[in-house]
């Protein structure tokens, strides 16, 4: 006998990358920043006394709201943290998409999602990219079509890397009449040239918000903590109604507080990486394998026809290099691969020389 919901019993949970033990893999499969955190998040976490643990933390990281809304010029009642970017989706379906209602996203995109719908046991519509790993251009006919209540885009997407403008988005939320959440946990790694500005939309639509991590950025994958930014009116009834009590623990607000402090320190990572992305993406082509122009921290690679793409996984996995393989319709071809370090890039393309000649 089981007691779980039906809609749980029936659905498939989420797939997490692999997550070795062993230091010696070249870990290229979960995104993760290659270089360390900030000085200043060490030394804060040095500072952590065992005093500090005995009461419960500030139930709203009041501190860190205030440097988040300073450093995004919004109000800090405009700045929810939470325990990872991933509380701040669930949150949202259970604030905001009745089980009558429609959550729509991209396919291919962010594999939680489908499992959160599911979970929340709203309807999902998943809207094809089209060929070219674009939007299509009826989107907002789409979305009005099937009354959609939510669409959450990664920007930039995964797992392709692709950028869409903010002027695009501009257009889209003041068509949209659902809630538009832009999952921009890869935004450190925008090129700055782009000048790529999202935070305006907040300002100007009630309907549009934003979430941010430090996973990605600041190399704090294992700290789980990020925030949404958001007008009041898509905020409060999460801080106020369902978000759960003290939902980040006092550790993870001193140090995601020290981690924003250390922007500049943090940025220099992003620039690194960004350099790494340019070298990668040009190896892999001197080995033919093509990859998507890309604004995050990794390459989605197309694998030749001649060569099968899961034993070119299992191949560089048997030589200490764990990359990602999704076996599904339009990525079972593919290979997305973070930018590594200059070390775990050159090891890979190494690996790769050799299985391919």
């Amino acid at each position: 006998m089981s007691f779980e919901r039906k809609n749980i019993s029936r659905m498939q949970g989420y797939t997490p990358g692999e997550q070795p033990d062993s230091p010696e893999i070249v870990k290229l499969n979960t995104n993760e920043n290659p270089y360390p955190p900030p000085t200043a998040v060490i030394e804060a976490l040095r500072a952590i006394k065992g005093a500090d643990l005995r009461r419960y933390p500030s139930p709203l990281a009041d501190d860190f709201r205030t440097l988040a809304g300073l450093i995004h010029g919004v109000d800090p009642e405009s700045i929810l943290p939470v325990n990872g970017g991933d509380e701040l989706l669930r949150l949202l379906l259970t604030t905001f998409v009745d089980s009558s209602e429609t959550l729509a996203v991209m396919q291919p995109s962010y594999s939680l999602y489908p499992v959160l719908a599911e979970v929340a046991g709203c309807k999902l519509l998943e809207i094809p990219l089209n060929g070219a790993w674009e939007m299509p251009d009826d989107i907002p006919a789409i979305l009005r079509a099937q009354a959609v209540k939510m669409l959450i885009l990664v920007n930039p997407h995964a797992p392709t890397g692709g950028l869409l403008p903010a002027d695009y988005l501009r257009g889209l939320a003041r068509e949209f009449e659902g809630i538009l959440v832009l999952d921009e946990a890869y935004a450190d790694f925008i090129d700055p040239e782009l000048a790529y500005d999202s935070i305006s939309l907040v300002r100007e639509f009630g309907n549009v918000l934003i979430l941010r991590t430090l996973s990605k950025g600041y190399s704090l994958a294992g700290l789980r903590f990020g925030y949404g930014i958001g007008p009041t009116a898509l905020i409060h009834p999460m801080t106020a109604k369902t978000r759960d009590s003290y939902n980040t623990d006092h550790i993870s607000q001193k140090l995601a507080r020290a981690a924003l402090e250390s922007r500049d320190e943090a940025a220099k990572t992003w620039e690194r990486v960004r350099r790494s992305r340019q070298w990668l993406r040009g190896e892999l082509a001197g080995l033919g394998i093509d990859t998507l122009p890309s604004q995050s921290n990794f390459l989605l690679a197309e694998i030749s026809a001649a060569i099968d793409t899961a034993d070119l996984y299992l191949a560089l996995k048997e030589r200490g290099v764990l990359v990602r393989h999704f076996d599904q319709p339009r990525l079972d071809n593919r290979l997305r691969i973070t930018v590594g370090s200059e070390t775990d890039n050159e090891i890979l393309i190494e690996k790769l020389r050799d299985i391919l000649q």
